[in-house]
Parts: C-alpha cells; structure tokens; sequence
C-alpha cells in the first residue's frame, strides 16, 4: 500500500540499511501504518535519550521492549525497576486478544520470549542480590546527597574524605566515617585539617546527626562489602544474548534520595573503570535511569556539573544512558541537549503548569509535520512522538508511533521463581553475605587504646619501690644498659613525630586515592 507524501518522508527518516531496534508503526492522519516502520539504529544507541510521558502511558513497557531488543543484539541492559513489575522480561509474554491485536496493527511478528536476567536489590532489601558500595568509593558528592546536605556542610565532607584517603582509614561503612568525623573534632585530631581549612564543630555535628537520622531509617545496610564490582554488568549470557540487570526497588521506593543517588554512583563507578572506544557498531551496555527527575531534586551545582559531565564523556565508553521520567522539563537543560533519541508518551494538559510543561516540551523537539500540542495530549497508552540520531547523526523527523508489544511477560515473575533464580546466580555466593573487616573505626580504636597503653607507661615507672631496683649495672636505683636502650627505643617508637612519619610512609605507598568527576573511587581489583 502506497503512503501518503508526508507519511512517506517520514518513513523515509527511518530506513535504515544496518541493524536497529523495531519501535512500531508510524501513525497518520488516525490511521497505523504497518508498512513504515519507526526504528532506532543500534550504533546510536549510545547517544543516549528520554524517554518520558504522564503515568500510565505506558513508560515502563517502552523500557521492557527496547530491553529485549538489546538483548537479542547480544548488547547488555541495566533496568531501575521501581514498580516491581520489570522482572517478567525473564519470562516469556502470554498471548491475548490485546497483544495480538497491537501486533497486526504494527505489522510485528509476535512470539513469546523470556530473556537472560540478573536480579539485584540495594543492600539485599529485596529479592535480589545484594548491591553495596563502600564509603570510600561513593565519595562525598554523593553521599552529600544522600544526607542532603548544604554547599558548606559538603566541602567540609569533602575534607574529611580526603583526610582519610591520605591516611590510608578505610571508609566501608557508616560507623567508619561516624568514627573519623568524631576523630577530627576530638583534642587530639583537630589539628590534623587545621592548614587546609579545617572542620567546625557545628558542620560536624550536623554530619554526625544526618548519619544517625540515616542510620535510624535502616539505611546502613546499603553501605558495605563486598562492594559491588559493576563489571558483572557487561557480561555476556551463555547464548550470546545481552544480559538484563534489573535492580529491584520496591523496597527503597520511599527512599528515593538514596535509590537515585545509588543508580548515579553505579554510572559513575562504570565511567570510572571502562576504557575508551570511541564509536562501535553497538553499545557496551545501555542504562536506563527510572525516576531521573529525583536525580536533580535539590541537586548542588557540582553534583549537577558532574552528571553533566559524566553523560557528555561515558558515550565514548561505550555506554548509552537513558533517563525516564515524565517530563522534558525534570532534566537540566544541560543534560537534555546531550540526548539524542527520545520517546515521549503522551502528556496531561489538565491545570496551568501542565499547560506550561506541554508547551515547554513542544519546544524541544524538531519542526515538525504534526500539530504536537494536540498530538502529544491526544497519544493512547502504548503510543508515542518519536526522535531518534540516523547512522549518520542526524536527527530522524518526528514520527507519532504506535509501539510494539513486548514479547515477555508483561508483569512480575512469582516472588518463589524469582528467589530461585536469584540463588542459582553464579554471583550470589560471592555478594550474598556481608562482611566486617578492619577498617577505620578499628584503626582509630586501636590507635586510642595504644595512646592510653602509651600515657600509663611513665606512671608504671614512676610506681613507689620501683625507683630504687637494682639494674643491670648492679647500682642501686641506676637503670642497667639493656634497660636504657629500651627505653630510648621506646621514647622514640612512642613519639608523635615517629608515628605521623610511619602513617604517611605507609599512606603514600599505594594507598592514596584518585577520585573521578563524583569524587567516587575504586580500589584496584
């Protein structure tokens, strides 16, 4: 059937000659076109996109079917599942009269098809393996965040982890840097940031609080080893197809200062590791970011230069990053002109900001063959305004769109099918249960216990009838050679100076630590 000319322009925007995702069928003038299809060209999918729309307009099954898609071009796949309803993609979708319907209007092949899935869940509240970071490596621009804490009480933060990263304190857990912030306040740790401006006993105790506050909510679990090693997310099925790491949230939903910060250290933790490539024929992994718009609640300038940043660098990596939210308007302008594809379910128009936001994210796209204001408030569920980078970087023409329907399940797997597949992982021995070692709060323990050890000594000798025992020379009241020795060894063992010249010998022999563009670091694996 032949298309009308303005259809067929568009048609053409997307007839690409190389491997691509399906999307759907393009819709004109009422009508779905099966003969047009709307695709994405794989290269280009690490060109990073939005995909965003009201609630309910079919967002989560967008992220489900360019997922599967991923997969079966052998490219890995991470997912946010906030809802809880991600976990199906393992399992192959069940046929009805609503899946074969959208199938033979798009002109799609349908065939049930579960795909090869990972299931995790922040600091094991949940299904899922358990991800944790260190202190360490989430670093002080993070964790600010999380603690939301101000541009002043941040700074100071960030002494306080540079302190430790010079002095070799491992910051694992939340007791590790409650120790250290303690420490640097106390008579004897004070002077130790007094040259590079210091730490005041105000800015302290709010840090100290927001950690107890933290605590309290039963936040201390997300903190930890073993740390998460975030290359497990690039690994290859058995079959060749991309895995699907779905992180489990439903746990953390009324957290989401924590659950989307933690998605940002795990972007970051993949910038900071993976080499540059430049351009291939396909991504890496592509990550999608659910609940962007909590990213940049409240965010400080550095933390919004650094996701900035971060998203205009890691495409070289390899790596594309999707953000899903409801609007255009949720992500900094900044951000949003480094994404290059977009689908943008239909918006709500129904008070005076709707009205604004509609406008706003007309805007945004193309010149376009479309009246979008009435287009975009118009869109069933299941359909959307398309925009994607063609093989050549430029951008496609605007195409209404009416989706595809995924081809696994549509819902959550059994919550016993899930648990199993869970512990079958091969990296569930590995991550399942926590572990305590010596880190700061030990040290600075045992350093107290032994500057008490240290003070006591003088009054031991000093202890009446001790002062006359015969020494080594036979005199009475006279230490002997041996003895003397001893004690100008332990005069010098004991010394401040000989211990702040051993800790900064032992701190600078490969212990001190690079932080990247999120203050976020890795040990060496």
């Amino acid at each position: 059937m032949s298309l009308p000319p303005s259809a067929a322009g568009i048609a053409a925007g997307y007839a690409f000659t190389g491997p691509a995702l399906d999307l759907g069928a393009l819709l004109w003038d009422g009508n779905c076109l099966p003969g047009a299809q709307v695709r994405i060209p794989l290269p280009m999918l690490n060109r990073h996109g939005l995909v965003a729309g009201a609630t309910g307009t079919g967002k989560t099954k967008t992220l489900q079917l360019i997922a599967e898609q991923l997969s079966a071009h052998g490219v890995p796949v991470f997912l946010a599942d906030v809802k809880g309803d991600l976990s199906g993609i393992s399992a192959p979708g069940v046929s009805n009269a609503r899946v074969a319907s959208r199938s033979a209007e798009v002109g799609q092949q349908w065939a049930g098809t579960g795909f090869p899935a990972e299931f995790y869940a922040l600091g094991g509240l949940g299904h899922g393996i358990p991800l944790r970071a260190t202190i360490t490596s989430f670093g002080p621009l993070l964790l600010s965040k999380v603690l939301r804490l101000n541009q002043t009480q941040e700074q100071s933060l960030g002494l306080v982890f540079h302190y430790a990263d010079r002095k070799g304190l491992e910051l694992v857990d939340l007791k590790d840097l409650r120790s250290v912030v303690a420490f640097l306040t106390s008579d004897e740790g004070r002077s130790e940031l007094k040259g590079i401006g210091g730490l005041s006993t105000a800015t302290a105790g709010v840090i100290l609080r927001s950690l107890t506050a933290f605590e309290a909510q039963g936040m201390s679990d997300f903190f930890g080893e073993p740390e998460f090693d975030t290359a497990a997310f690039l690994r290859p099925a058995d079959d060749g197809r991309g895995i699907v790491s779905v992180l489990e949230l439903p746990a953390v939903q009324d957290k989401p200062q924590l659950f989307s910060t933690f998605l940002m250290w795990l972007l970051a933790d993949l910038f900071h590791d993976l080499p540059e490539v430049g351009d291939t024929d396909r991504p890496r992994l592509v990550f999608f970011l659910d609940e962007a718009h909590l990213l940049f609640d409240d965010a400080s300038e550095a933390f919004l230069d650094a996701i900035t940043r971060t998203v205009r660098l890691i495409r070289s990596k390899g790596v594309g990053v999707f953000f899903v939210t409801q609007t255009p308007k949720d992500v900094p302008g900044d951000v949003l002109a480094q994404l290059g594809n977009r689908v943008q379910h239909a918006l709500r128009a129904f008070t005076p900001d709707d009205q604004k936001a509609l406008k706003a994210t007309v805007r945004t796209f193309p010149d376009s063959a479309y009246d979008l204001e009435e287009l975009l408030t118009g869109l069933g569920t299941g359909e959307a305004v398309v925009t994607v980078l063609s093989e050549n970087g430029a951008p496609t023409p605007v195409a209404a769109t009416r989706l595809r329907a995924p081809e696994s399940l549509m819902g959550p797997v059994d919550g016993a099918a899930l648990d199993r597949t869970v512990r079958e992982s091969a990296l569930y021995g590995r991550y399942a249960q926590a572990v305590d070692r010596e880190s700061a709060y030990e040290k600075l323990a045992a350093r107290a216990t032994e500057d008490v050890v240290t003070a006591e000594r003088p009054a031991a000798r000093a202890e009446p009838g001790k002062a006359g025992k015969p020494g080594a020379s036979g005199e009475p009241g006279k230490p002997g050679k041996a003895e003397e020795d001893r004690s100008v060894v332990e005069q010098v063992v004991g010394s401040g100076m000989f211990k702040s010249l051993a800790r900064s010998v032992g701190t600078q022999i490969g212990r001190e630590i690079t932080r990247s563009l999120f203050g976020t670091a890795r040990r060496r694996r």
